[in-house]
């Protein structure tokens, strides 16, 4: 029986955003357990989406781009939601490109088993655990993902652990007691994203300025 292709959402063809000093495109997986307030990928959240694009198809635009493309970034939606990913890697890895990963570490096992296939990985880490219900609406989502992060910090893989923020649900208060748990389990690599300007799902964030992050 042949194993399930990855499921993609979308596909930036090149971009030097996604990868730190790298030159990579970057696949949308589609489908993500979690539905952040901030969040504006809404179309990648469903299993199916209404825009798909045939992973052989992914894999015969990375083909024609070898020798130009440094990394392939997986992105999302959620990666490690989709059990194809390993094999997915596997093949782009073989086309002799870097392997990037964006995750919500929601999924800390997934995410161990294919960290020696990986070369870079972009963490979201989206609050302190216990206000990660209020955020993705999904309880008890906080306790794997930062499981997620002491798994990264340990790997001696390179990384960024990133963090939406948006002054209405997280103050400057609960930023330094965010900073102080990361900053608690050694040197790491983490910075501040401001919400996006694009429509939220929760439209309410949309009429609120956030505050100054300094």
């Amino acid at each position: 029986m042949p194993r399930p292709a990855l499921q993609v959402g979308g596909l930036t063809p090149a971009t030097t955003l996604d990868y730190p000093g790298r030159l990579s495109a970057v696949v949308f997986c589609q489908g993500c357990p979690l539905s952040c307030r901030y969040c504006h990928n809404a179309d990648l959240l469903p299993r199916r989406g209404r825009s798909m694009t045939p992973w052989p198809e992914i894999l015969k635009f990375l083909k024609s781009r070898q020798g130009l493309l440094e990394a392939v970034v997986f992105s999302g939606g959620e990666p490690t939601l989709q059990r194809a990913l390993p094999d997915a890697i596997a093949e782009v890895r073989a086309m002799g490109f870097l392997i990037g990963l964006h995750t919500a570490g929601i999924y800390p096992k997934r995410l161990a088993r294919i960290l020696p296939d990986l070369d870079w990985v972009g963490l979201d880490i989206k609050a302190l655990p216990d206000d990660y219900e209020a955020l993705t609406g999904v309880a008890g989502s906080g306790i794997p993902a930062w499981q997620s992060v002491r798994l990264l910090i340990g790997s001696g893989l390179s990384y960024q652990i990133r963090t939406t923020w948006h002054g209405s649900f997280m103050p400057q208060e609960k930023r330094e007691r965010l900073l102080d748990a990361l900053t608690s389990l050694g040197s790491v690599n983490h910075v501040w994203q401001t919400c996006r300007t694009d429509p939220y799902i929760d439209e309410w964030l949309d009429d609120r300025q956030p505050e100054s992050s300094e």
